[in-house]
């Protein structure tokens, strides 16, 4: 019983970290451009996790050619399509928007797949999907606001934010579509090696040592470090770490704390209002993840009865 505690603990840690990282992407959007911001994210996370791998004696995976451009395509839509994407929508987008179009990963995640392999969804999965959209649409369309600049722009942003979770979205079904299983470590060692050579041919055309040396440059600087040391290397750590101890279907529950954490550093750090509407997009988007995460649980629980 105190491992699973140890275990939830841990997966809250790293859950928060990525919830951080929608705030941070805010400072790191006001200084840098995208692509030099996602290269010099894997520059600095890379040498660490070769490290480690190193340290756990670990080698790297073995991969024939059907795996090497799957390797390609998720590093380049999750690792660089998902932080670009992040990283010029919070240039328009609102942190606390930007953390409920997050918390529908799971959801998202679903219909991808469901798309791509064919899978039929479950009653619970439908539920998800329809819960996570009013959730979105809750703290994205605002009748007030949409002939306002602000509400356009507000919508530019909150559009990149969803094109990052489908990126991930898509990095989750190509790592199931792996011949050869990779291990967790080597896999986020590839992702970041793979995600630094995509990004740095278009950070060159931002051609970033040409920006001044501001005060916003320096915060953008700092949040990349930030990024890449905490919520992406610790992250890794403490996620694992914690998914050891607890089952599949409670690790997943607590990717719950994402858009809440998110709401929260949103007010906390960055003093923004959150508004009704906000509160009650996260409630859906928690409302979808409760229930896909059952739903899904289920399903699985009735399989093995069945087999």
């Amino acid at each position: 019983m105190h491992a699973r505690y140890v275990g939830y603990f841990f997966c809250a840690l790293a859950m928060i970290g990525v919830g951080s990282t929608v705030v941070v992407s805010k400072a790191i959007a006001g200084g840098l451009p995208p692509f030099s911001a996602t290269a010099l994210r894997f520059a600095i996370a890379l040498p660490v996790f070769v490290a480690m791998m190193r340290v756990r004696k670990l080698p790297w995976p073995k991969l024939d050619a059907h795996d090497r451009w799957l390797a390609i395509a998720q590093a380049g839509a999750g690792s660089v399509g998902y932080t670009v994407c992040l990283i010029g929508g919070m240039r328009l987008a609102s942190a606390a928007d930007a953390g409920v179009i997050a918390g529908t990963l799971p959801a998202v995640s679903a219909v991808v797949a469901a798309l791509a392999l064919g899978e039929r969804p479950s009653p619970a999965l439908l539920g998800a999907i329809a819960l996570a959209t009013g959730g979105v649409l809750a703290c994205t369309v605002r009748p007030d606001d949409l002939t306002a600049s602000h509400g356009a722009h507000s919508l530019a942003g909150n559009a990149l934010v969803f094109a990052a979770v489908v990126c991930e979205a898509l990095f989750i079904l190509l790592n199931r579509k792996l011949r050869t299983p990779v291990a967790a470590l080597p896999l986020s060692a590839l992702m970041s090696g793979i995600g630094f050579l995509v990004a740095i041919v278009p950070a060159c055309f931002e051609a970033p040592w040409r920006l001044p040396l501001d005060a916003n440059l320096m915060a953008a600087l700092a949040g990349v470090v930030y990024y890449a040391l905490v919520p992406t290397v610790l992250g890794f750590v403490l996620w694992y770490a914690g998914a050891a101890r607890v089952s599949g279907a409670e690790a997943g529950l607590v990717t719950a704390l994402v858009p809440v954490s998110t709401l929260a550093l949103a007010a906390g750090v960055l003093h923004e209002p959150i508004s009704r509407a906000q509160l009650m997009g996260v409630a859906c988007v928690l409302a979808a993840m409760l229930l896909a995460t059952f739903g899904q649980g289920r399903q699985m629980g009735a399989r093995r009865a069945a087999g």
